[in-house]
């Protein structure tokens, strides 16, 4: 069931693990990201939908991570039924336990990947699991507001 995580990420890259707090913080700071991370490597403020504002994540429940996932494209229902098409994301909030979030939605299985989606206006996705790894969600930076 591994092949059907394996064909989300570009196929040049292996999936990394996640880097350490610092070593986290740091590229965070180098890709303009640093008001958003702590020197320990977890996010600095509030998560949220970018379409309605509701809450994702609170202050410190997720981990700077760097890891290449491929997301299909935030597009309305009937958009996205007329053709394919995704965005190839790098940065995003590692979250370890799926009860840390505040307000999230999953996807049906799409092989062995569920999206993650805002619970209240259900827009995204604004994430991946796979559902090989029970303990890593990945909610993209671009795909999100801070406050």
């Amino acid at each position: 069931m591994a092949a059907a995580c394996a064909e989300m990420e570009p196929p040049a890259a292996p999936p990394p693990s996640p880097p350490p707090a610092a070593a986290a913080a740091a590229a965070a700071a180098a890709a303009g990201s640093a008001e958003l991370v702590c020197a320990q490597g977890r996010n600095l403020k509030a998560v949220l939908c970018q379409r309605c504002g509701s809450r994702v994540l609170l202050p410190g429940a997720a981990t700077f991570a760097r890891r290449e996932l491929l997301l299909p494209a935030m597009r309305k229902k009937a958009a996205a039924a007329a053709g394919g098409g995704g965005d190839l994301l790098r940065e995003h909030w590692l979250v370890r336990d799926m009860f840390s979030f505040e307000n999230v939605g999953f996807t049906r299985d799409v092989g062995n990947v569920k999206f993650l989606v805002c619970a209240d206006c259900e827009a995204g996705p604004i994430g991946w699991h796979c559902l090989d790894d029970k303990d890593s969600f990945y909610v993209a930076l671009e795909r999100v507001a801070h406050e």
